[in-house]
């Protein structure tokens, strides 16, 4: 056991991903709705504009349009004020990529008749949304 502890000691440590300057990346984790159902939303604004975006998911009934609309804001807002983000007009700001992870499963149990029971998986998401700075054509 000693020998592995001495080359996990020597290992660099874990490193960001470094990102272009004209990206901007927000993460939300362990948020309670089911990544299926984000990802019906998410592929409603992939590729769409900052406010084609917005406006699709401020008038959505669904609770996974109201967490993604809260993600696409903070993207928006790191890109305005990040260091490493240097975008100068938030207007050509479009919904570059987002990712829709599984995360950890609430697990529970139902009991039903003569002495069984069902289980409950309350699934949880990791939204990941990149906002990107639009070039060349204007859209």
């Amino acid at each position: 056991m000693a020998h592995i502890l001495k080359k996990a000691a020597g290992l660099p440590k874990y490193k960001k991903r470094e990102r272009p300057a004209d990206e901007a990346v927000a993460i939300a984790r362990f948020i309670r709705v089911q990544p299926t159902k984000v990802r019906i939303m998410a592929r409603n604004i992939l590729g769409r504009p900052i406010d084609q975006a917005v406006n699709t998911l401020t008038f959505s009934p669904n609770k996974s349009a109201q967490v993604l609309l809260k993600v696409l804001n903070s993207a928006v807002a790191n890109a305005q004020s990040s260091e490493t983000s240097r975008v100068e007009d938030i207007d050509k700001l479009f919904v570059y990529r987002v990712y829709v992870d599984q995360g950890s499963s609430l697990k529970g149990w139902r009991p039903r008749s003569q002495g069984r029971v069902n289980s409950i998986l309350k699934r949880t998401s990791h939204i990941t949304v990149v906002v990107k700075e639009r070039t060349g054509r204007a859209s």
